[in-house]
C-alpha cells in the first residue's frame, strides 16, 4: 500500500531548518516503505518578518523551544525586505539545505540571485549560469507558485507542514511541527493499518461487486 509524506517548507525560514533533523530522519528510518517528497509554500508579506530585529527575536524563540546551541543568523536579511524567495527548480534536498545553512548559519545574503547560485551550483555540481537559467523559468516559478496554492488549499499558515497520506484515505496533516516524535507516531500507525489491509485482502480478496 502506497504511503507518503509531503513536506512543504519555506528555505529561509527557521522552523524549517530546525525541522531538517526530522525529515532526515523519517526518510532513513522508513526508506522503502513511504514515498518522500518535498514543495516550496512560499512565504508572503504576512509571513515574513518586518525588520532585522524582529527577525532576530523570531530566532531566538525558535532556538530556545528546539534547544539549539547555537543562534541563527539575520546577516542574509534584506532591508527593505523583498515581497518573497523563489526557487531553484532542483527536487532533491542538496540546493534548498545548502541555501538555508549559508542564509542562516553564515549569514550568506542568499536572497540575491548571484550569490544563491553560486551557492546552489556548488551544492548541486551544475554551472552557476545553468542554475539561473532555471530558477528564472517561467516553468519554475508557474511550479512553485501553483505548489504554494495547494498548501494554501490544506488550510494552514505553518512552514513546516507535513501532509501524510495513505491509499484507504487517510491523512495527517501537522502544521509548525519540527520535532520527530509525532511524525513517527502518526507514520506507524498508517504502517500498522496498511499490514492490516494486505492481511485482510489476503483473507477475503476484493469486496463483493454488490
Amino acid at each position: 500500500m502506497r504511503i507518503s509524506v509531503l513536506y512543504y517548507l519555506d528555505v529561509i525560514s527557521s522552523w524549517c531548518f530546525w525541522a531538517e533533523p526530522a525529515w532526515a530522519e523519517l526518510k532513513k528510518r522508513y526508506q522503502g516503505k513511504v514515498e518522500f517528497g518535498w514543495k516550496i509554500a512560499l512565504l508572503d508579506k504576512i509571513g515574513l518578518p518586518v525588520s532585522r530585529a524582529q527577525e532576530a527575536w523570531f530566532y531566538r524563540r525558535s532556538g530556545v523551544l528546539m534547544r539549539s546551541p547555537f543562534m541563527l543568523s539575520t546577516v542574509w536579511y534584506d532591508e527593505p525586505i523583498r515581497s518573497e524567495y523563489l526557487d531553484f527548480g532542483i527536487t532533491d534536498d542538496r540546493v534548498r539545505l545548502a541555501l538555508a545553512y549559508a542564509g542562516l548559519r553564515e549569514g550568506k545574503r542568499t536572497g540575491e540571485w548571484q550569490i544563491a547560485a553560486e551557492i546552489g551550483a556548488r551544492a548541486a555540481k551544475l554551472e552557476v549560469k545553468e542554475l539561473l537559467e532555471r530558477a528564472r523559468s517561467p516553468v519554475v516559478e508557474a511550479r512553485v507558485r501553483a505548489d504554494t496554492a495547494d498548501f494554501h488549499l490544506l488550510q494552514v499558515t505553518q512552514r513546516p507542514t507535513f501532509v501524510l497520506d495513505t491509499e484507504i484515505g487517510d491523512r495527517a496533516v501537522f502544521s509548525g511541527f519540527a520535532k520527530l516524535p509525532p511524525l513517527v507516531s502518526a507514520l506507524d500507525a498508517m504502517l500498522d493499518d496498511a499490514e492490516a489491509y494486505t492481511a485482510f485482502a489476503a483473507h477475503f480478496g476484493a469486496p463483493p461487486a454488490q
